[in-house]
């Protein structure tokens, strides 16, 4: 009898457990682990590629977009990630890949098991034109339809800064958004790297809906003048999330609503070792209003 009455106790204590967690869940704004840019630890990547996911995996990260393969085959990749239960989602590569080495891509892509493949940047001397947004509408349109027919992958585009050159009543983003066909490309937004040249990234997930599938989750350092379009700003401004100059809350509020289904850390920083634990912190730590 007393066997019992101490099995239904600590029954109903999990049972307790379980509601209380889920009821806690219901009320963080994030309460999910966030998924990793292999460009954080681009460093860590090129002298110890195992022990790097193990370092990811040990910080609750098991969705990765890889931007490099650092000298590993997609299937020895693939099976690294696999063997730590981390699923790779995106495969970043240049633009000169995609459009030359399409085939070599798509398959790359496809044995990493992603969904995505992501180009971030496009070619241009001096200021970003008119004419360099048709060109990768043209290409991003054509070979974005290569691997959704060929592939099954869906290509995004990652804005990198450079694309908020004035248009008419917005900007060439604004063409390159409009003008790309919702079938073939869609878009990953790197929030800092809308926000540094003036840009509200929150105003942009609202605008644009769900066209984008992805972020850059990242931070610029208090201090720092906005309104850039160079594409370009010192790498140590990444900052630890929630300590920058970007609403945070508010961008991930806007992406909820837009449908994003990946929201990848990305801190180019020197300090991203130390400083990704305390963005995951911070993510977990945000509470719906």
């Amino acid at each position: 009898m007393i066997h019992h009455l101490k099995k239904t106790l600590l029954t109903l204590s999990l049972i307790g457990g379980l509601i209380s967690s889920q009821a806690f869940a219901q009320k963080q704004l994030f309460p999910e682990a966030p998924g990793m840019v292999s460009f954080t630890y681009r460093n860590q990547f090129a002298k110890d590629v195992p022990g790097t996911l193990d370092m990811i995996k040990s910080n609750g990260v098991t969705d990765i977009e890889f931007s490099n393969l650092f000298k590993q085959t997609p299937e020895n990749l693939r099976k690294m990630c696999d063997e730590r239960g981390i699923k790779c989602s995106s495969y970043g590569v240049s633009y000169d890949d995609l459009v030359n080495k399409t085939d070599e891509v798509g398959k790359a892509a496809k044995t990493l098991g992603a969904t995505y493949v992501r180009v971030a940047g496009i070619p241009h001397k001096g200021a970003f034109t008119l004419d360099n947004a048709k060109q990768a509408v043209a290409d991003f349109n054509k070979y974005g339809k290569l691997l959704k027919d060929n592939y099954g992958l869906t290509f995004i585009y990652h804005n990198h800064g450079f694309e908020y050159q004035p248009y008419e009543d917005g900007t060439l983003y604004d063409y390159l958004v409009k003008n790309t066909d919702p079938k073939y490309v869609s878009l990953e937004l790197d929030i800092l790297w809308a926000f540094f040249p003036g840009q509200d990234p929150a105003a942009l997930l609202a605008k644009y809906g769900n066209r984008y599938k992805a972020l850059h989750m990242k931070d610029l350092k208090k201090g720092v003048e906005r309104g850039s379009l160079s594409g370009g700003t010192a790498q140590d401004n990444d900052v630890i999330l929630g300590t920058g100059q970007i609403d945070i809350p508010a961008v991930i509020k806007a992406a909820r609503k837009a449908g994003v289904k990946h929201y990848y850390i990305e801190d180019e920083s020197s300090a991203s070792v130390t400083q990704v634990p305390e963005s995951i912190k911070y993510l977990n730590s945000l509470k719906k209003d």
